[in-house]
């Protein structure tokens, strides 16, 4: 089996605790990729929580790689998803990594630097903040990324949109058209904008919707808003919600 790229049916598994369960199902090339694509998906949101944790770049990859090593010797194998969110449990798994890091420095015989910020508590606020912020960030990460595959004009023009909030339709034809070489119109953007704000909200509803598993549109509204997500995301709940929900949990 081709490592890098994911089987046609591993590609299907829509859940993380679905992957957790398939990464520690034994040795087969299955459980390889299912752990690769775990990996894949969240390590930006795990480096970026230990560098906030942190407040250094070499400390955060250095726990950054105890973190996969873990994971990859199967330290997570009895992660349950009756226990609640994945991100919550992922949290968890890494505050008590930073927890005991900062325990194994304390425990060192030579001096340590007066400024040594105290192991963060797995309840405090700033704990869930710079946790909350990375998972964010990710998402959002990840939604461009697909937007690009679904369709790279959408992602030009929006991006472009982003970058120069102020232009008008027409400066940011004139700025398209100067980068491609080809004749954009500013009627043309307007409408390619429109749609690519929609396209990205619907990308990053099932971005947001896959963390979650099965759920109910009142789980997926309550996840939005504690991202501060909801808003962006709207327009593609009003489309789902228009066409049918069909993330309830099953009885």
């Amino acid at each position: 089996m081709d490592l890098d790229r994911p089987g046609p049916h591993l590609s299907r598994i829509s859940t993380p605790w679905m992957l957790v369960r398939q990464a520690h199902a034994g040795g087969d090339g299955d459980a390889a990729m299912a752990q690769r694509l775990l990996i894949q998906r969240y390590c930006g949101a795990v480096y970026r929580y230990l560098r906030g944790a942190l407040h250094n770049d070499e400390e955060a990859l250095e726990l950054f790689q105890e973190f996969v090593l873990r994971f990859l010797r199967g330290d997570f194998r009895r992660a349950d998803a009756a226990l609640g969110r994945f991100r919550d449990y992922l949290r968890t798994s890494l505050v008590h990594l930073v927890t005991d890091y900062y325990r194994q420095l304390r425990q060192r015989p030579q001096p340590l630097p007066a400024d040594l910020p105290a192991p963060p508590g797995p309840n405090k606020p700033t704990d869930e903040a710079i946790f909350l912020q990375s998972w964010r960030e990710e998402l959002i990460n990840r939604a461009w990324e697909a937007l690009v595959e679904a369709n790279a004009n959408y992602h030009r023009v929006l991006v472009s949109h982003v970058e120069h909030p102020e232009a008008t339709s027409s400066e940011a034809a004139d700025q398209l058209a100067a980068d491609s070489g080809k004749l954009i119109t500013a009627a043309h953007v307007r409408v390619t904008l429109h749609r690519a704000r929609r396209k990205f909200a619907a990308l990053l509803l099932d971005e947001v919707a896959h963390t979650l598993g099965p759920c109910t549109e009142a789980e997926l509204i309550e996840e939005l808003q504690s991202l501060r997500l909801l808003k962006v995301c709207a327009p593609a709940m009003e489309h789902r919600r228009a066409a049918g929900w069909e993330g309830e949990k099953s009885g």
